[in-house]
């Protein structure tokens, strides 16, 4: 078990249960105007930015597709159904949070989404004041699988990367952590861990729950190791 300092989040998928809920404006937008294939269009577009999500959908539906109507279009749906505090927060949020306070580890969130929004969720949600530090995809000049993101939040809360455990739910976040050299727990949301996720991650744990109870094994081998210590 290695010892840690700080914990890294991500937020869409991590924090909020958001993906879903993106997920199903996207669908209802894309029957509108006859868009086929929407969701594992969506599926590619996770866990980076805004510049990368239009890149990846003209890639896939060529030049003419109108992203800035699309992408309005499914904000506002988003927006409209989800803001003021009624965005799902995944089960052990408070949880996990509490634990790491506790432990005065520090906590940061690395998210792709702007800021604005970032705040304005964590502060509806009622956990913005538990992180030390928070990151979003427009401080940051390239988009995760990239590591840049998880650098930045490193250097803020003043700890190496090393001690850093990162916790993401998709591919290019798992990819972007790893690459920064943090030990990298991968908790799926929309996607299954398939065997690159595996090798790139410390462990892959069903919730938030099982983070809790992963990260509270170091705590309990690190005070076993005082204790023989001290027996020698």
């Amino acid at each position: 078990m290695k010892q840690y300092e700080a914990v890294i989040f991500d937020m869409d998928g991590v924090i909020f249960d958001s993906e879903r809920c993106v997920l199903d404006c996207w669908i209802k937008i894309a029957e509108k105007y006859g868009i086929r294939d929407i969701e594992r269009s969506f599926l590619a577009c996770t866990g980076t930015n805004k510049e990368r999500t239009r890149e990846i959908m003209i890639e896939e539906y060529g030049s003419d597709f109108p992203y800035d109507r699309f992408s309005k279009e499914a904000s506002k749906l988003f927006h409209d159904k989800y803001d003021n505090g009624n965005l799902p927060v995944k089960p052990g949020v408070n949880e996990i949070l509490t634990f790491l306070k506790n432990e005065k580890k520090k906590i940061a969130l690395a998210s792709s989404t702007r800021r604005e929004i970032v705040l304005s969720q964590l502060r509806d949600a009622g956990v913005l004041d538990y992180f030390d530090e928070v990151v979003t995809g427009d401080m940051v000049t390239k988009s995760k699988p990239d590591p840049e993101i998880f650098l930045l939040a490193c250097r803020k809360i003043g700890v190496t990367p090393d001690k850093s455990y990162a916790i993401e739910d998709s591919y290019n976040g798992v990819r972007s952590a790893s690459r920064g050299g943090l030990m990298t727990i991968m908790v799926p949301d929309l996607l299954p861990a398939d065997d690159e996720m595996k090798g790139l991650s410390e462990i892959v744990l069903d919730s938030l729950y099982d983070v809790v109870d992963f990260l509270a094994k170091e705590i309990h081998v690190r005070e076993e190791e005082k204790e023989l210590f001290c027996e020698i």
